[in-house]
């Protein structure tokens, strides 16, 4: 037979389409609850029955009802059975969750989010626990919403943005803001994002962040006064990056960053400092794949790996000193570092996967920075 403990839980299983009834205004009550097998023992039945009654509506003036019907047993003659068990009103139902106050503030946070911004009825509806969580926030949400909806796409940073809200509030709320400004805001203002992405709130709605910088080095003076660069060697955000115009200069992507300070004075050149794998930043900046591209990176399996993502991107990529023969001329300084089974990657050149290949399985690294200075000059001025 159900128990009263299970009927608080069975009852509060409910809660949610209980609260959704009052979204819609709809019929709820009286609740009806199974009643569960009948013990078969008299003692049992008779302790489970008096358990029962003693937490009902009749012994505490809220809660559940137990109906009780008269009925001839074969073993215990006549007897009082429950028969049904009913919350029959909101109240019962409210004390018995101990939810008067979260269902009081659940009530005036929907009228408010109702009288405030309408196009959030079936929002409502959707997410009827998200309005609870967020019981003591719904005015700053909605002072939040109204901005967005007035200004979409403001290109303001976080704290920027003049919304009478603690600054680190849209910080803090970035799940339910992002969740009610996908319900209200006209599709073509939300940028599609990835998720995973550190700024996938900012970006989707077209606010600032603190972007990748990427450095690059001037290394043709009179390309330098062509685009009146202020200095050789520069740092910008990406999209400030993406809004130059270098194509068809050569560019020059460099693994580590002594390779990229080092490198000689090539015209109609520029270098960028890619960082390892950080240069999959590039992938956006659309006017390099007007540019020939030479990536110069360690002869080992990462470096080959991050050759064949580059040309994922700009297909057009050539390597620098990433060959047989330069590993065999400096081969003595290189070092040994974790084996591995070389991946497919097919962006390489036969050569190029052969010597991938060799090192994965070999465990070797050899650092560009081991390579004679005027042998790497010698290799980059021919790549002009």
């Amino acid at each position: 037979m159900i128990t009263p403990n299970q009927i608080k839980q069975k009852a509060k299983r409910k809660y949610t389409s209980f609260l959704q009834t009052i979204i819609k205004n709809q019929i709820f009550f009286p609740l009806v609850l199974p009643i569960g097998k009948i013990p078969q023992e008299y003692i049992q039945l008779r302790d489970e029955l008096t358990c029962l009654i003693n937490q009902s509506k009749s012994t505490l003036g809220y809660g559940y009802t137990v109906k009780l019907t008269t009925k001839n047993t074969r073993s215990y003659g006549s007897q009082s059975l429950p028969t049904k068990i009913t919350i029959e009103t909101k109240k019962d139902y409210l004390v018995l969750l101990n939810k008067q106050s979260e269902f009081s503030k659940f009530k005036a946070n929907i009228e408010l989010i109702r009288v405030s911004i309408p196009q959030l009825e079936e929002w409502i509806f959707k997410h009827t626990k998200q309005v609870i969580d967020h019981a003591g926030q719904w005015e700053d949400l909605l002072k939040v919403c109204h901005y967005f909806q007035q200004n979409p796409g403001p290109n303001l940073y976080l704290r920027e943005l003049p919304i009478e809200v603690n600054t680190k509030f849209i910080e803090q709320n970035k799940a339910i803001i992002d969740s009610l400004l996908s319900a209200i805001l006209p599709s073509e203002v939300i940028q599609p994002v990835d998720k995973q992405k550190k700024y996938s709130f900012e970006q989707k709605f077209s606010l600032r962040y603190e972007e990748p910088l990427v450095r690059f080095r001037i290394l043709d003076k009179q390309l330098k006064e062509k685009y009146c660069f202020p200095v050789f060697d520069l740092t910008t955000p990406l999209s400030e990056f993406q809004q130059l115009d270098l194509k068809k200069y050569h560019c020059f992507i460099t693994e580590n960053k002594m390779n990229f300070l080092t490198l000689p004075n090539l015209q109609d050149s520029f270098a960028i400092w890619g960082s390892g794998y950080k240069t999959q930043v590039l992938k956006s900046v659309s006017w390099l794949a007007d540019c020939p591209i030479f990536y110069w990176g360690d002869i080992d399996a990462d470096g080959f790996k991050i050759l064949h993502q580059l040309r994922i991107y700009f297909p057009q990529t050539i390597s620098v000193m990433m060959s047989q023969d330069t590993f065999n001329k400096f081969e003595q300084f290189s070092v040994e570092v974790t084996s591995s089974e070389p991946e497919n990657l097919s962006n390489l050149t036969k050569e190029e996967y052969l010597l991938y290949a060799h090192v994965s399985r070999e465990g070797i690294r050899l650092e560009q920075e081991h390579i004679n200075q005027n042998v790497a000059i010698k290799h980059l001025k021919e790549c002009n």
